[in-house]
């Protein structure tokens, strides 16, 4: 493969579990280039040494190449020595023509990065990967969480309790404590008298209240899930607390993604974790989107575009930015008339993609320019206004501050 070399101190490296295989192609003073090969294990005193072994060349460019999550570890320890090396996509080395079946995956690695011809991954810095390690774990409890909840309904539909048929949110407040006064083999009337503020009546939560068959082995299971949710809605909080006291440095791009419709205090640290703080890393809320894999597909012949699929990125971001599509949707904001406008020929769950794109747009605009978001329909402002001015008015008369007529 006949190429212009742009760098000319590159190293590859093939990560994989217990093996890295590096290869230095080093340019030298006459334009000959020496190739050096070399094999480390694993563990810590293996990528000790080969961050040794590679600051000692004193590389132009580090590229390495690892299926799943085994990049990380030898990545750190480049990064303990200064060495910020570029982590490239499996699929974008595969499409690249030219490929010998003689050459190691760590040389073609290096040939590639040499020319010029691969691009380097989005890395956030150390203190932001950690805090992912966070959000992601609190994002796999949410789904744990919400299994047992749905679990914990079967149970009791299968005693013939119906109290999801009156309460909106089966785990409320006021539901949960009935479930738990059942439970607890309590008379009905103190099960009824925590019904709090429900619209249904008491003659409707008794009928509800009226199990077919509550046997041991129901309150058994039933005890162990209530158990369970609760655990997992204490770790959660805990894994919550800690998420947002790591992006304290962070707080203003934090109160910037909350004045999005949809997005919520939350949301706006577990988004900031995965795209991180420094947004212009990205270029452009196209390469933004691309990365997310959120983006519309291209597929176009003969001038005539047609349906495309969007291309796969990062899962928990496309997750998030659906949620809070899903959020705005239900606002009154100028998001939700893009919603319904999509709606109508592209139906519900296009119709949320794209405007989970257009958020992710908004969002890139806004942590570029240090700006919040201003919906062009709806005057929030105005609106909080006209909410509270009544109750200012009625304390600012109460301690004397304007007079009343």
């Amino acid at each position: 493969m006949d190429i212009t070399p742009i760098h000319h101190r590159v190293i590859g490296l093939d990560v994989h579990q217990n093996k890295i295989t590096a290869c230095a192609l080093i340019e030298q003073a006459d334009g000959s280039v020496t190739v050096e090969h070399r094999e480390f294990g694993g563990f810590k005193r293996d990528r000790r040494g080969l961050a040794e072994w590679v600051d000692g060349f004193t590389p132009d460019i580090v590229v390495m190449e690892s299926t799943g999550i085994y990049w990380k570890s030898p990545y750190a320890a480049l990064e303990k020595v200064g060495i910020a090396a570029w982590v490239v996509n499996a699929r974008h080395v595969k499409n690249v023509p030219g490929r010998k079946t003689d050459i190691s995956d760590a040389q073609w690695l290096a040939t590639l990065a040499r020319a010029g011809l691969v691009r380097a991954s989005f890395i956030p810095p150390a203190d932001i990967r950690h805090l992912r390690l966070i959000a992601r774990q609190r994002q796999k409890l949410g789904g744990i969480l919400a299994s047992e909840k749905n679990r914990l309904h079967k149970v009791l539909a299968d005693a013939g309790i119906r109290l999801n048929v009156l309460v909106s949110d089966l785990h409320g407040q006021s539901a949960r404590a009935m479930v738990k006064a059942l439970l607890a083999d309590e008379p009905i009337h103190a099960i009824l008298d925590r019904a709090g503020r429900l619209r249904a009546t008491r003659e409707d939560l008794f009928d509800a209240l009226q199990p077919e068959e509550l046997s041991a082995k129901h309150r058994f299971v039933l005890d162990e899930l209530m158990a369970h949710i609760e655990y997992l809605e204490a770790t959660m909080a805990r894994f919550e607390q800690e998420l947002l006291n790591g992006l304290a440095p962070w707080e203003l791009q934090m109160r910037l993604l909350e004045t999005v419709p949809g997005i919520d205090r939350l949301g706006a640290a577990m988004l900031l974790v995965e795209i991180g703080t420094d947004i212009d890393s990205f270029g452009s809320a196209e390469r933004l989107a691309s990365w997310v894999g959120i983006c519309p597909g291209n597929n176009e012949s003969a001038g005539k575009r047609k349906n495309g699929r969007t291309r796969k990125g990062n899962a928990w971001v496309r997750r998030l930015l659906c949620e809070f599509a899903q959020a705005a949707s239900r606002t009154r904001c100028a998001l939700k008339d893009k919603f319904s406008a999509l709606s109508i020929r592209k139906g519900h769950k296009r119709s949320i993609v794209a405007l989970a794109h257009k958020m992710l747009r908004i969002v890139y605009a806004m942590l570029t320019h240090s700006t919040p978001y201003q919906d062009r329909n709806v005057d929030y402002e105005a609106l909080m206004v006209g909410r509270n001015a009544p109750r200012w008015l009625k304390m600012l008369a109460k301690h004397g501050y304007i007079a009343t007529a």
